[in-house]
């Protein structure tokens, strides 16, 4: 029988099997500061970590944006400090390798582990975060476990997973200037709900996909975890190869040519079947904005907000209204209508090299006149991006420039919105009080996001001349 990608990574990765569950062998575990619930676990049950080279730890959910230059001693409250501090010591107790601060690769565990070559073609990658389907952008099977997994994961380098059932996405055609993948992405959990890829491994496929760059793929991969998906992951091809090439980690010698003829085989063959088919034309797609506290409620930037008494399932209109009431907007509200406060560039979905280089490109010569937050998803993001001047761009627009972490994606290191507050963000989830308490999220594309740093409401990035030859 033919096939899938999926099938390819899966099958060999299987130790062995009960029932509906298989022990699966993981490659690479991603550990980040909240794993500290599975290193106490380890300490209690008097277990070990089995291969400490196969795990990698990550300062980035808590890190300040600012006053980096003091390390742990610029973080003041103590409880942040201290889970800081908590990675720090678990993993040098069990002799795992942290990107933490002052390190030169310390960043968001998504985008440092494609960026040091972690990540690599036909792995599998268990992350203690939800987002770790992000790496499947490079064709790897990658997931998110909770604490009690990663524990097991680290103890035995296995776990037992049941196998997802299979759903390709196909997006095929041209899109529009200035269409996006995050636009792509956000448009899919439209078309399918939240909840539409519950159970299942998705494979991206289509001219659409293969014309993406390697981190506009990641993109699309980071939020698959937005409509249900166990997992994202799209085939590797020359784009991946390129990109990996030279990376730390990398194969290097005779071992990169041995990788690239077995990453050459990982894709789906002609004939291989998917438990379900969901088919896109990009050319119909305009660029997204979120309007309500999940991400399946998103509009055309061009449209306006829904009506809940258009709704006849009853617990969807009961969901909308209250969106709308938390949000503070009314139906049929035009979605260029919207005034914003603040703008926040960054997350493991939008704050790479090539995000940075579009924002740069909206800001050039303009000024914010919005409050707008512009985070590197790395040390690595954000040395590429002064060596290239585009901070001096930010800075010369108003925004402010600061150090990489996760920052007001999640809010927990102290970069949040006040009650009340509406921002623009580049992020991956709009739920409520995900930014800050009372606050109201916005999710949009880097370029849209830059754009309403300028103007201080929702713009048409479509309409803009130079957005015909950006590479989004």
């Amino acid at each position: 029988m033919p096939s899938t990608l999926f099938d390819k990574i899966w099958t060999p990765h299987v130790v062995t099997d009960r029932g509906d569950e298989s022990l699966l062998y993981v490659d690479r575990v991603l550990l980040q500061e909240n794993s500290f619930h599975a290193f106490d676990k380890i300490r209690r049950e008097g277990r070990t970590v089995r291969n400490p080279d196969q795990a990698f730890g990550f300062s980035d959910h808590y890190v300040p944006t600012r006053n980096r230059e003091l390390g742990v001693d610029g973080i003041r409250d103590p409880e942040i400090r201290n889970m800081v501090e908590l990675i720090t010591s678990d993993t040098a107790t069990y002799g795992i390798k942290l990107f933490g601060l002052g390190h030169d690769y310390q960043g968001i565990l998504h985008v440092v582990g494609p960026e040091f070559g972690i990540t690599q073609p036909g792995l599998v990658i268990a992350g203690a975060d939800s987002h770790t389907s992000t790496h499947g952008a490079l064709g790897a099977y990658a997931f998110g476990i909770g604490s009690s997994e990663v524990a097991h994961v680290l103890a035995t380098q296995t776990l037992w997973r049941s196998k997802p059932k299979t759903l390709r996405v196909t997006i095929s055609g041209e899109r529009k200037a200035g269409v996006s993948s995050k636009d792509l992405i956000l448009f899919l959990i439209r078309t399918i709900g939240s909840g539409g890829a519950v159970g299942y491994a998705v494979e991206y496929s289509g001219d659409t996909i293969d014309e993406l760059s390697v981190e506009a793929r990641m993109t699309v991969c980071n939020m698959s975890i937005e409509a249900g998906a166990r997992a994202g992951l799209i085939a590797p091809d020359q784009k991946v190869f390129d990109y990996m090439r030279g990376k730390p980690m990398a194969p290097k010698g005779p071992q990169w040519e041995q990788a690239i003829t077995y990453w050459q085989t990982l894709k789906t063959e002609p004939g291989s079947v998917f438990d379900r088919e969901v088919q896109i034309e990009a050319s119909e797609i305009a660029p997204q904005v979120t309007w309500g506290t999940n991400p399946e409620m998103v509009a055309d930037v061009t449209g306006s907000v829904p009506d809940p008494n258009a709704e006849k399932d009853p617990e969807r209109k009961s969901r909308m209204t209250r969106a709308l009431e938390y949000m503070g907007l009314h139906a049929n509200q035009a979605i260029q209508s919207i005034s914003l406060d603040r703008v926040f560039i960054g997350s493991c979905t939008n704050s790479r090299i090539e995000d940075l280089r579009i924002v740069a490109q909206v800001m050039k010569g303009q000024t914010c006149r919005i409050p707008t937050m512009i985070v590197p998803g790395s040390e690595q993001v954000k040395r590429a991006a002064e060596s290239e001047g585009l901070h001096e761009i930010f800075q010369l627009a108003g925004a402010e420039w600061l150090a990489p972490g996760c920052s007001m994606c999640v809010g927990i290191n102290g970069d949040m919105l006040v009650s009340g507050e509406r921002a623009a963000s580049t992020s991956n989830r709009n739920f409520e009080g995900r930014q800050g308490q009372g606050g109201r999220t916005h999710l949009v594309s880097p370029a849209m996001a830059a754009a309403a740093s300028i103007t201080g409401q929702f713009e048409n990035i479509s309409s803009y001349a130079e957005a015909r030859s950006w590479n989004l």
